[in-house]
């Protein structure tokens, strides 16, 4: 029977669906028929297919009917990583390769009209799919077997052609083959490019003592942040120090974190694991689908996805689009993006650290305690900007500060310290929330459900008459009184304590509703 199966994995969002690609080569009508939900790439891949094979002297059926089914027939497809899997069901259905040899292996990977292999992007996720359902070889691309190498328990062949992967298969001497070309996108400005934070430091900001420790909380329990304030007060110099407070990746974190990456395109195949959190920080003038999710065509993960477990830093806050500042609702809430588009959906994680940065008025000047006020924005032009953050989103803020500009002999006696340090607390802060929830599905209190922390963690009595007293007034909403238990934990955590007392939540609605910190709060340390 002219009849093989080879395998892929189509991707749906960050969910990856385990393909058998059917090929059938029997009498009939010569012509190449593709069935399966496929989109216009894949008709496309009719012809690479053919030309693949043809120029690779691999035979191509001609007088034949050739019918490739990609199943389960119900799921769209799309994407050109499609190519290699079709010619290997071709080329098992015609003889060329043993069928018994595409049992339990993974094909992956665009083909040239001279049967050369081209990277795609995705590899780590498809090959993750892929294992959980059995599979125990991968081909891909040459430049990406590095990347799909980090899945355990798979054997993973970097291939440069279609002709080398059928002699492997075929168990031959593989031929000598040209490199596989590299993706098409290049950095063109390395000088800008993402280790640009590598050298920054806490120790290079000096004062800010209000907005250095809330920012050591926000990194600690994985809390969201707004810092608000004049130009040049130095929110931005904050924000992208922020990572810095953040200790190294787990396996876990890292092996999700780089499959986000791959999925997104953005990998460097050379880079291997990502070990550190990521910092994204898009123009203002970004779209909803680069910020979100989207795009045409295969749907992608976008800038809050590629932060995930990292920071994600929005300059400029309210110059944003009406349409993104309110798309980021769900995913402050919930810590994922769901994009639904007709029949399909895709849900990307988005766990990272939120911080916004907001100007007061829209020239920047404005300070309603400074005497040398250089605003010459109306009062109807500053209440306009200012709306543009709605009350439904700000709600899911934990932290707002107001960061004011240093003043002459404002710096402080004590010197500032440096990014080890503080990052050393927050390391502490983790671990005790690791151990407290472990088991659980979360792991940072900014992550924990509010039943969960008023069943099992509950704060003293006395700080709960707190919490109460403030709801009842209408000054928290129950949302702000759950991300204010949250923020009472962290502070605990920070400082070493068993759990939230008046005092640690005292601190956290401090934080919440941008009063200032006593000095009592800024000193107190683990240990």
């Amino acid at each position: 029977m002219a009849f093989a199966t080879a395998h892929t994995v189509s991707l749906q969002g960050a969910v990856g669906h385990l393909i058998e690609v059917q090929a059938d080569v029997s009498p009939g009508i010569v012509a190449t028929i593709v069935v399966g939900r496929p989109d216009v790439s894949l008709n496309e891949a009719r012809d690479r297919c053919r030309m693949a094979i043809a120029n690779s002297d691999l035979g191509w059926p001609a007088t034949k009917r050739v019918t490739i089914l990609l199943s389960p027939a119900d799921l769209s497809k799309t994407g050109s990583h499609f190519d290699l899997a079709m010619a290997v069901a071709v080329l098992g259905a015609n003889g060329a390769v043993p069928k018994a040899s595409l049992q339990g292996c993974l094909f992956v990977g665009e083909l040239t009209l001279a049967g050369g292999l081209r990277s795609v992007p995705g590899v780590l996720p498809m090959v993750l799919a892929a294992a959980r359902r059995g599979i125990t070889e991968v081909y891909v691309p040459e430049p990406q077997a590095a990347e799909a190498a980090m899945v355990p328990g798979v054997s993973v062949y970097g291939m440069r052609s279609l002709a080398q992967v059928a002699a492997q298969l075929a168990g031959e001497e593989v031929p000598e083959a040209p490199p596989v070309a590299e993706q098409s996108g290049s950095r063109l400005l390395s000088w800008r490019g993402d280790d640009r934070l590598d050298d920054t430091d806490m120790v290079d900001v000096l004062g800010l003592a209000d907005a250095r420790y809330a920012l050591e909380v926000a990194a600690a329990g994985g809390h969201h942040v707004m810092l608000t304030g004049p130009k040049g007060a130095g929110k931005t110099t904050l924000a992208e120090r922020m990572p810095g407070l953040l200790p190294d990746l787990d396996g876990e974190e890292s092996l999700e974190l780089t499959a986000i990456h791959s999925l997104a395109g953005v990998l460097d195949p050379a880079g291997g694991m990502l070990t550190r959190p990521p910092f994204a920080a898009p123009h203002h003038d970004a779209s909803k689908a680069s910020l979100i999710g989207g795009g045409t065509g295969r749907v992608r993960p976008g800038a809050i996805s590629r932060a995930h477990h990292g920071v994600l830093f929005l300059d400029e806050f309210p110059l944003f689009r009406t349409d993104v500042i309110e798309a980021l609702r769900q995913p402050l809430e919930s810590g994922d993006v769901t994009i639904a588009r007709g029949e399909e959906s895709a849900t990307f994680p988005a766990r990272g650290i939120v911080v916004v940065a907001c100007n007061p008025c829209p020239c920047g000047e404005y300070s309603p305690v400074a005497r040398d006020n250089q605003c010459k924005c109306g009062e109807r032009a500053r209440r306009d900007y200012r709306s543009r953050i709605t009350g439904p989103l700000s709600d899911r803020i934990d932290i707002t500060r107001e960061v004011a500009p240093l003043r002459g002999g404002e710096v402080g006696a004590a010197p500032p310290e440096p990014t080890a340090a503080i990052r050393a607390r927050v390391t502490a802060a983790r671990d005790r929330q690791a151990q407290r929830y472990a088991g659980c599905g979360w792991r940072l209190n900014g992550h924990a459900p509010g039943p969960a922390l008023r069943d099992l963690w509950p704060l003293t009595a006395s700080a709960q008459r707190v919490l109460d007293d403030k709801i009842s007034k209408g000054l928290l909403t129950r949302r702000g009184a759950v991300r204010v238990h949250r923020l009472a934990w962290t502070v605990a955590d920070l400082a070493g304590a068993p759990g939230p007392g008046e005092v640690e939540l005292c601190t956290a609605l401090r934080l919440r509703t941008a009063e200032p910190l006593m000095l009592s709060d800024l000193t107190r340390r683990a240990g």
